[in-house]
């Protein structure tokens, strides 16, 4: 294996966890902002205020976004597994 190779191995290994880290990301993200805009308008500054909504954003992100980051990452595990054996 030639380090050309395995750097573009881990060069898609990243760019795989950041797409599929995405969509969970920025559900917690959009969620996290906007009830702390709320809590300031409110003047509401309860921790577990926070917590719950992004629990709830992150369980709806894995129900929409599960099958694609699953078939995703079989994709991936699939092609590199498939690989191997030219790499040696």
């Amino acid at each position: 294996m030639t380090s050309d190779l395995s750097l573009q191995l881990m060069s898609q290994m990243a760019w795989m966890a950041l797409a599929i880290s995405g969509p969970i990301l920025f559900f917690s993200l959009a969620i996290g902002i906007l009830v702390s805009v709320i809590q300031v308008v409110t003047q509401i500054q309860d921790a577990s205020l926070a917590f719950i909504p992004k629990l709830l954003a992150v369980f709806v992100a894995f129900l929409l976004f599960g099958p694609w980051m699953l078939k995703s990452l079989v994709n991936y595990a699939s092609s590199v597994i498939g690989s191997i054996p030219s790499l040696f």
